[in-house]
């Protein structure tokens, strides 16, 4: 891999606060399209306003609990993850950078690579799944209790692994939106420590610059129009009701 980055190179950084889970997907699908105007990738790191569960593009409204939690549809795949307890970012890659032109797999490979490093700094030790699981049913899979290939498991020293990253993602004419999570132990007093330790791992193992990123007003009008227009109605979370 190493002998296609380029050297140094500038990505921005957008350290966002919480939102509502509406808004968190509606800012995530309005990056896309503005990333090749922006001509680097995008990380951004955000929290949610309250309990959420997010759901994959396939699956079925009924896979998430329907008590307790808010319930946004990705634009993405994946299974069930819960946002009370884990980490969430998104990249944004444009199109014809590197990271776009590999195949899906690969893109996962080396995100997941870069959380293998942050989890080692806070002495977690964990490590990609390399081969096919098990199949699941895709529309009601519970995302960390169904691993994938180059997902991320602890390394335990029982047989069980546990799942503490997974991530999903959408590829258009624009690029790549990669939603990713990661889920540790008593995360709320971790946060903080576990946030340095993802920038510092994209910084040496992408050897990247970061640039704080400011969102433009128009960037984030047109992001809460979409959350009122599509990610808060039940025509779009209750797609595929059952």
């Amino acid at each position: 891999m190493h002998n296609i980055l380029k050297e140094n190179e500038d990505w921005y950084l957008w350290k966002d606060v919480d939102h509502s889970p509406m808004l968190n997907m509606a800012i995530d699908e309005t990056l896309l399209p503005e990333i090749n105007s922006l001509q680097k990738p995008l990380l951004r790191i955000y929290g949610w306003d309250r309990p959420s569960v997010s759901i994959g593009y396939v699956q079925k409204y009924t896979a998430a609990p329907q008590s307790n939690y808010t319930i946004v549809r990705r634009p993405t795949g994946g299974g069930v993850v819960f946002h009370d307890v884990d980490l969430t970012y998104t990249v944004v890659v444009p199109l014809g950078h590197w990271i776009e032109k590999q195949n899906r797999l690969e893109s996962y490979h080396i995100f997941h690579r870069i959380v293998i490093k942050a989890l080692a700094s806070l002495n977690i030790a964990s490590s990609l799944v390399e081969s096919g699981t098990e199949p699941v049913d895709r529309s009601t899979m519970t995302c960390f209790t169904s691993p994938t290939r180059y997902d991320v498991v602890s390394n335990s020293t029982s047989n069980a692994q546990t799942k503490v990253a997974g991530a999903a993602q959408r590829r258009t004419k624009y690029g790549i939106l990669h939603q990713g999570s990661i889920v540790i132990k008593d995360i709320s007093s971790k946060r903080k420590k576990l946030t340095e330790s993802l920038l510092s791992a994209f910084i040496k193992e992408l050897d990247i610059s970061f640039i704080d990123f400011k969102p433009s007003d128009n960037l984030l009008s047109s992001a809460k129009d979409l959350a009122e227009s599509k990610y808060s109605t039940e025509s779009w979370n209750k797609l595929r009701k059952a």
